[in-house]
């Protein structure tokens, strides 16, 4: 599983354009999930987003937590965020999971994160919709994790 998480001042996701997630400050994710993913590496992520410090404190130093700055997050799912480069211009997707395995981790994570933050704390595009994401990356803090990895 993999998330890509941005610090913001503001986001949101359009469909139709229409407004169907949006949040202040906080953490917009774009998450991506492979065949062989698993609540234990959904833990992982959910752990890890709810306790990093990237957050200013009074001295400008990043040393808060998204909870300690009564922040928010807006999940997106991204299969494209598994894409294999290695061969030719077009990208493979293999490595993203089909809906059937996609859809209820991703459901659980933005359940988990809800339980975590507090549900009025957590909005999200639609799965496998065509959608516009809009954001303002505060910093720019941008940070990758790939429960995989574990890095």
């Amino acid at each position: 599983m993999k998330a890509v998480i941005q610090r913001v001042i503001k986001a949101s996701v359009e469909i139709n354009n229409k407004t169907v997630g949006a949040i202040d400050q906080g953490f917009m994710i774009l998450l991506g999930i492979t065949h062989d993913d698993t609540v234990e590496d959904l833990d992982y992520l959910i752990k890890k987003i709810s306790q990093m410090r990237v957050f200013n404190d009074m001295d400008g130093k990043m040393n808060l937590s998204i909870s300690e700055v009564d922040g928010s997050v807006l999940v997106v799912s991204q299969f494209t965020l598994h894409a294999k480069t290695k061969k030719g211009n077009r990208p493979s997707y293999i490595d993203a999971a089909r809906p059937e395995v996609a859809i209820p981790l991703y459901e659980q994570f933005i359940e988990s994160l809800k339980t975590e933050l507090g549900s009025d704390k957590v909005a999200t595009g639609e799965f496998g919709a065509m959608m516009q994401v809009h954001l303002v990356n505060d910093g720019p803090v941008t940070i990758i994790i790939d429960s995989k990895e574990k890095n």
